[in-house]
């Protein structure tokens, strides 16, 4: 018989699927329910994990914080000379930033302040700096927000100006000169950027203090090298590596991914339970159509051709309406609570919207996990029951 496809043959197969409309429509739709559950996990995580690795390819190579009693307290910009002499040291930036709880919506803002005639330790940084016009922020007592913090302010009637509440309980209101874009939601989302004076006056903080100092390396080989130096210079303090951070993050990444892994072998073994119950043997029926397919002239080829075509119809239907589904809940309605396990169910935190990955590597990870074992596990008891004498098969 001809390897061409057969279009009788396909005909054959939807209509004997469409005999058996409720058990093949009920397979078809814990098939699709579990192959969307499936490519969320591996959607959200794909996200996540593009996102973190782009923050954390804007990380500082070392970062000084000043310790007393065992906590995060300000640091004397007066350090910098000592740590710039250090060789292999390019540069060194004191940053002044914080964060900012602000009550009536129950968010945390990230503020930042920025000096336009110093180095930025960022380059992203550099870029907002130029775009929205920084120079005349301190003459207009204005700041630069996030997209995410924007949409915050909207929400509580703030579009014009912020009033920040001081530690001593006075306020300080604060023009809105500008918005900014970015392509990490991380960045955008939260962040808000004035002149490093009006931060220092909203944290109360003496001029000649910093919140800490990030050190640029001219060779990245020697991070560990100069971090080494600069604890010994200054004991007291914490030294933070690019590669510290990289590894806390990758913990809360590969923590959070057991329970995602969870979720996966949840669904693989609901998978392998239809699979068992399709590969333990066909009912009297299909058996019986086997029977008389053979005795009409069909060859065991055909059979199988034919048993191959409906287990391939039903999984790729799963499996492309399970993909389109996956798109939609984690793309489109941005996977309400699932995306919680990763980003977590505090409401200290501003929206953050999932950025769209197509990973193929994905796509034909969740087809070889669900459309060819389908298969395979519908052909082998058909096979079986192919080779068996039609007469025993009658009877």
């Amino acid at each position: 018989m001809s390897n061409k496809i057969n279009l009788y043959l396909i005909e054959y197969a939807i209509n004997s699927l469409l005999r058996q409309k409720f058990k093949n429509g009920f397979i078809l739709v814990i098939f699709t329910l579990l192959t969307s559950i499936l490519a969320s996990v591996f959607f959200i995580s794909n996200s996540i994990k593009y996102e973190l690795d782009l923050t954390l390819k804007s990380l500082p190579d070392i970062t000084i914080q000043k310790l007393k009693a065992g906590r995060h307290y300000d640091i004397d910009i007066d350090v910098i000379d000592e740590i710039i002499g250090i060789a292999g040291v390019e540069d060194a930036i004191a940053r002044v930033w914080g964060y900012y709880y602000f009550e009536n919506a129950g968010v945390n803002f990230s503020i930042i302040g920025i000096d336009e005639f110093e180095n930025q330790y960022k380059n992203s940084l550099n870029k907002i700096i130029k775009e929205n016009d920084f120079s005349k922020a301190l003459e207009s007592n204005s700041m630069i927000v996030g997209s995410g913090v924007k949409k915050i302010l909207d929400e509580n009637y703030y579009k014009e100006y912020f009033n920040f509440i001081k530690p001593n309980g006075s306020f300080k209101k604060v023009n809105i000169a500008g918005v900014f874009y970015s392509s990490l939601q991380l960045e955008a989302n939260d962040i808000i950027l004035l002149p490093k004076q009006t931060a220092l006056e909203i944290f109360e903080m003496d001029e000649n203090k910093a919140t800490d100092i990030v050190v640029k390396v001219s060779n990245p080989e020697e991070i560990l090298t100069i971090a080494s130096k600069i604890k010994l210079k200054f004991p007291d303090s914490r030294i933070i590596t690019n590669k510290d951070i990289e590894m806390s993050y990758q913990n809360i990444f590969d923590y959070k991914g057991g329970v995602f892994l969870a979720l996966f072998i949840i669904s693989i073994f609901t998978f392998f339970i239809i699979v068992y119950d399709k590969i333990s043997g066909l009912s009297s029926e299909e058996k019986k159509e086997i029977g008389i397919l053979k005795a009409l002239g069909w060859k065991i080829e055909d059979v199988l051709k034919e048993k191959f075509y409906e287990s391939f119809i039903i999984s790729f239907l799963a499996y492309l309406s399970g993909i389109l589904i996956a798109f939609t809940f984690v793309y489109v309605l941005q996977a309400p609570l699932l995306s919680n396990i990763f980003t977590g169910y505090s409401m200290l935190k501003t929206s953050f919207e999932l950025p769209f990955v197509l990973d193929f590597n994905t796509l034909f990870l969740v087809f070889f996990l669900s459309v060819p074992i389908y298969v395979a596990a519908t052909l082998v008891p058909s096979w079986r029951s192919a080779t068996i004498e039609t007469d025993k098969v009658l009877r």
